[in-house]
Parts: C-alpha cells; sequence; structure tokens
C-alpha cells in the first residue's frame, strides 16, 4: 500500500472512530481530538479537569474503539511503584516469580497522578520514556503501542504532589477538559439517565495503530514549518534573542527542544486528519497551546495579573 493510500485510509479510519466515541461521549470534541492526536503520534497526555467530566469514561471509550488493552491505576497518598509495575513473589517451588503490574496493557489511565508521592510518580515516568521496566536487575519490555493518559483535579491541591516541570515535559500534549455547554449538558443527562448502555465497536487493533504511527513519522515536512516550530519554542524562553517583552515580563521558563519534536510530530498527525499530506504553519499553530501551555512556567506577576500561560502562547502568533 502506497503512502497516500494509507494516509487517506487514515482519515477515514479518524471520521470513523469520531462516530463511534461520540456515541457514548457527548462534546469534548477538543479533547477527544487530542487524545487521538497523541495515539496517532505514540505520545502520552496529561487531561486536567475537575471531577464529573468524563475523563474516565473518555479514555475507556477510546481504548475500546481503538481495540486496545486498558487498565486504570487510581493513585492514591499510600501507593507504591510495586503497586503499577509489579513485583517478585516467591512460588510454591520457592523460586522467585515475575508478577506483572497494571503497567503492562496499552493503555494507562494514570487517574488523579498529582495525589501520590514522588517515587511512585517517578516510576511510572520512567516506563512512559523508557517503554521498559526494570525489577530485580531484570528489563521487562512493555506491551506495545503504549500510552499514559493521566488525569489531574486542578481544583483540589490540598495533599497533592504536584508534578515537576521535568516530568511534565514528557507528556506530549496538556489537555484541558471544560464545563460543557448548556445543550450537551442536557445530552449528557438525558444519554446517562436512560438506562440503555451503547455498544462501542474496535475499529482499528495494535498491530494498525504501530502502522499508523510509523507512516505519522514518514510524513515530509517543508524546512520553514520546522523554522517556524523551532522559532515558536525559542520565543518562549525569556533568556533567548527571540523572545517577545510579555514573554520576559511574565514567564521564568520557557519550553526546550522536546516541544519543538512534539511540535513537528503532531503537526503531522493533524495535516493526516485534515486531509492534508504534508503539514503547514496552521498545523503547528492548532497544536502549540496543547504542546507548549505544560511546558511554559509563567512567574509571579502573571499570576497575580490573571495572566494565562495560553494567552502567553497566542501572543507569539
Amino acid at each position: 500500500m502506497s503512502d497516500v493510500t494509507a494516509a487517506n485510509k487514515l482519515l477515514e479510519k479518524y471520521n470513523q472512530l469520531k462516530l463511534e466515541i461520540a456515541k457514548v461521549i457527548i462534546g469534548q470534541e477538543q479533547a477527544v481530538d487530542l487524545v487521538l492526536l497523541s495515539v496517532f503520534c505514540g505520545g502520552h497526555s496529561l487531561l486536567i479537569g475537575v471531577p464529573g467530566l468524563a475523563k474516565t469514561l473518555l479514555v475507556n471509550t477510546v481504548a475500546k474503539s481503538l481495540g486496545l488493552n486498558f487498565k486504570r491505576i487510581q493513585f492514591t497518598p499510600d501507593l507504591m511503584p510495586s503497586d503499577i509495575i509489579g513485583s517478585e513473589i516467591l512460588n510454591q517451588n520457592k523460586e522467585f516469580q515475575f508478577l506483572k503490574g497494571p503497567i503492562f496493557s496499552n493503555i494507562i489511565l494514570a487517574d488523579e497522578i498529582n495525589r501520590t508521592p514522588p517515587k511512585t510518580q517517578a516510576a511510572l515516568l520512567e516506563a512512559m520514556q523508557e517503554k521498559t521496566v526494570t525489577v530485580a536487575g531484570v528489563n521487562y519490555l512493555l506491551d506495545m503501542p503504549f500510552f499514559v493518559l493521566a488525569t489531574q483535579n486542578p481544583i483540589e491541591q490540598e495533599g497533592t504532589y504536584p508534578l515537576p516541570e521535568a516530568q511534565l515535559d514528557r507528556f506530549m500534549f496538556s489537555i484541558e477538559l471544560s464545563y460543557p455547554s448548556f445543550k450537551d449538558e442536557v445530552d449528557v443527562v438525558k444519554s446517562t439517565t436512560s438506562g440503555l448502555e451503547k455498544e462501542i465497536s474496535s475499529l482499528l487493533n495494535a498491530q494498525e495503530l504501530i502502522e499508523i504511527q510509523k507512516l505519522v513519522k514518514k510524513v515530509p515536512v517543508a524546512d520553514n514549518v520546522i523554522e517556524y516550530a523551532v522559532t515558536l519554542v525559542g520565543k518562549t524562553r525569556p533568556t533567548s534573542n527571540l523572545a517577545t517583552e510579555m514573554i520576559k515580563e511574565y514567564v521564568d521558563w520557557g519550553a526546550g527542544p522536546r516541544a519543538s519534536q512534539n511540535l513537528i510530530l503532531a503537526a503531522k498527525a493533524h495535516a493526516l486528519i485534515t486531509g492534508k499530506y504534508s503539514p503547514d504553519i496552521e498545523n503547528v499553530k492548532s497544536v502549540a497551546i496543547p504542546i507548549l501551555s505544560h511546558r511554559v512556567v509563567k512567574n509571579y506577576k502573571a499570576e497575580a495579573e490573571g495572566i494565562s500561560v495560553s494567552e502567553i502562547i497566542t501572543s507569539l502568533f
């Protein structure tokens, strides 16, 4: 199959996936788009939203529609690294046997990741980066494809352990879920109180998804688009010559090179789902806010004046 045919087939599958997911998830179109984009790129995502916005249901529905194994890990203050990656036990033959933890699945929902101490967060984040876990000196490969979709509650900060910036950088997207519109909320209430359950069909499988990830990487990109992405990331750094007055005034720390890589990879996938065979600057702009928002650290002045990270990034366009 030629790459053009594969790209056309991906667009068709993407539209089918959106219709399938919409059977259960009402509204939240941007969040669904970004979760699918991160899956197509092989990246991880952080979903930020108040309780009750169907974050868990969204991840579960996406996993079903993609035909992938799904595990949910509820992060709590007493969760240990072994509860995630697994541990060695002494079996009946008095030999050590490794019992795999829930991380051995295709899609991991790390629910309320900021509720667990840094040691346990680090165990998950190492697996995200290396796609392997090490127990008692033995390396175990994780199931492929492998994605972590972590959720974070922005309003309950008591007893939480916010992710450090270096660990946040491992997430490709930071996806903010907003309250539904009045009409969407009416539809949600109708569909969830009727007792009727919607069946979700699997439209892909693990191998097809791996092929999609390879296809995304093969998409050609013009030099001016790469230069635009690198310049955009450079502008977020207050010490850079490219920094604007707004960046110098309101930002403590800008995005690193991983942001530039993610911008181009996500722009390639975004081009494919919008029917293009190569990304342009508009595709880069479309994915810039969710890629940069958790990598740009604003200062106290921005906090005091109520300036959001989204406003700061939009000013760079």
